[in-house]
């Protein structure tokens, strides 16, 4: 007998509060599990900025160097061209000398259409960064990512040109939003800027970008570091941005994120309103002795600590759910790298819970973040340490009753050995060897099919016998939510209520939970009211247990 067994809530007879008997966190297993691309055999660029989402029937990972697309029911490679010549069949005209990076690609349901964004740089330039560069964004023309697309190419900075440097995507109902970290040379950053496209414009039979908003290049004190605009798939949120105070441009402590919003972004007249400061707990990138700055490494077993792993910055896509925003970005904590993650309610900016990461043996890296509407929430990242190399991870956990449980970390791949894929390049760059190059972020995504499903992107040294090779581990990771019942008494009557996304299920009653208990179904037809199923009852003189039966 199929049964789950979820949550069982106590009825008191007129009684408005109920009693929830607390459960597991939610499971986390493997679906479909499957390298994606692999260095020097079907990309060449280092580091490959591992980006993709999920599809109603494709995977599509958008990498340096790469644009391929995956059969999502069997990891069958079906669509691989060069990002160069993805932009090119979009109708984007590049110059001979324009090299381009820093992928971002979302599959948004409501309107069956693929966003996707890069930038441009000049490849023979000295210093790239002091010369004006442009965001490249396309939208697919079908919720098929192998088919047309049509692509747009947008000066960064069409007031002063400064050059945008990673670049942010985000979603909702209203817009797409994209956002760089605007530099003059390599070493002076400038600030963030943003520019919104009614979505409307972007999904018609001519898509136009005619009615965008530029936002001009912002104040790091006013906006935060490196903008993350929300990518809201349930229209509950529009136009929400997030950033951290600091990234860790020095070794001292950090606090606080910086949320924005995007009012009017649907129309050719959007504004931001001013931003809000949100108090956090600290984070910290601490000083590096052989970078001479701050720097996180991660260690690896070969003995080496540099290998780099960016900063605190909020590095990959920032999911907003139920009215819920979910964030993520690093710290240190005890000498290691660590996740700290975020739930922040968008309608006041409250920040309704954070919590840390971490592991004593391990450094954890690069995490991406996705949520649900069950508050299942889900963490993709890399982890390595003096006995593990590189290696990908995840793992889920619930919010239930204002408070999220973790799980056990869930191994999606195990790294074949330590890797210098770069380090004579970054050396050169930074003037200590040895460094190597990671990331520079992952990404984790909602499988609009089911949202019990989640589907992860990350990076790992994936050959024993040459330590500078990487491929892309592409994993379907399947969760059992734990569904809440919630309990409402008035007039005589008790309401028995769960969340509508959970469709399919039998509410059962039982007077004991002494083994064995004995269940009987509610007779009573549920209703739908919003965002909720709901059994309304009549009050009992006795305590009854409900559960719901799959």
């Amino acid at each position: 007998m199929n049964v789950r067994r979820l949550f069982p809530t106590v009825l008191l007879p007129l009684c408005l509060s109920s009693r929830i008997l607390a459960g597991p966190t939610p499971t986390l297993t493997l679906g479909q599990n499957f390298l994606g691309s692999t260095y020097n055999l079907n990309v060449t660029s280092i580091p490959p900025d591992s980006n993709g989402a999920i599809g109603p029937r494709h995977f599509a990972e958008f990498l340096n160097g790469s644009f391929a697309v995956y059969n999502k029911t069997n990891g069958q490679n079906i669509k691989r061209i060069s990002d160069l010549h993805f932009w090119s069949n979009a109708g984007v005209v590049l110059s001979t000398d324009a090299a381009t990076t820093d992928p971002r690609i979302i599959y948004d349901p409501s309107v069956q259409r693929w966003f996707a964004s890069m930038v441009d740089l000049n490849q023979n330039a000295t210093d790239p960064t002091l010369e004006a560069n442009d965001f490249l964004f396309a939208v697919s023309d079908t919720s098929d990512p192998t088919l047309t697309w049509h692509g747009f190419l947008i000066q960064a900075d069409p007031d002063t040109g400064y050059f945008a440097d990673f670049p942010t995507l985000g979603v909702d109902s209203s817009a797409v939003y994209l956002s760089g970290d605007m530099y003059h040379g390599q070493t002076t950053p400038v600030g963030p800027a943003l520019v919104s496209f009614p979505k409307a414009d972007l999904v018609a039979a001519a898509p136009t970008i005619a009615n965008r908003t530029w936002f001009g290049v912002m104040s790091y004190d006013a906006r935060g570091q490196v903008l993350q605009p929300a990518i809201c798939l349930d229209g509950s949120v529009n136009g929400k941005i997030l950033a951290t105070t600091d990234i860790g441009n020095d070794s001292n402590p950090h606090s606080n994120l910086v949320s924005s919003v995007v009012r009017n972004a649907g129309t050719s007249s959007a504004v931001m309103d001013s931003a809000v400061v949100i108090p956090t707990a600290t984070w910290e990138v601490p000083d590096n002795p052989d970078y001479g700055a701050p720097l996180l490494t991660a260690t690896q077993p070969d003995g080496t600590s540099a290998l780099m792993a960016n900063d605190a910055r909020i590095s990959a896509k920032m999911y907003a759910v139920s009215g819920v925003l979910y964030a993520v970005h690093n710290t240190e904590v005890d000498n290691h790298i660590a996740i700290r993650w975020y739930r922040i309610r968008a309608a006041d900016n409250a920040l309704l819970e954070s919590g840390t990461i971490a592991d004593p043996n391990m450094d954890l890296f690069f995490p991406s973040i996705s949520a649900n509407a069950f508050g299942v929430i889900v963490i993709g990242y890399n982890g390595s340490g003096p006995s593990t190399p590189v290696s990908c991870y995840a793992i889920a956990g619930q919010t239930i009753a204002g408070q999220t449980s973790f799980g056990t970390p869930l191994l999606l791949q195990a790294g074949a050995t330590s890797y210098h894929g770069d380090d004579e390049v970054v050396a050169g760059l930074l003037g200590t060897p040895p460094f190597s190059r990671w990331g520079d972020y992952s990404a984790t995504s909602p499988d609009p099919a089911d949202p019990n499903r989640f589907w992860t992107i990350q990076m790992l040294p994936s050959d024993s016998a040459n330590q500078d090779v990487w491929s892309t581990q592409i994993t379907e990771l399947i969760t059992t939510s734990q569904i809440l019942l919630s309990l409402q008494a008035g007039g005589g009557n008790v309401t028995i209520s769960w969340p509508a996304a959970a469709t399919g299920y039998q509410l059962q009653v039982a007077s004991s939970v002494a083994t064995p208990t004995a269940w009987s179904n509610v007779s009573q037809t549920p209703q739908t009211n919003a965002s909720q199923i709901y059994v309304t009852l009549p009050a009992s003189a006795s305590q009854q247990f409900f559960r719901l039966k799959k």
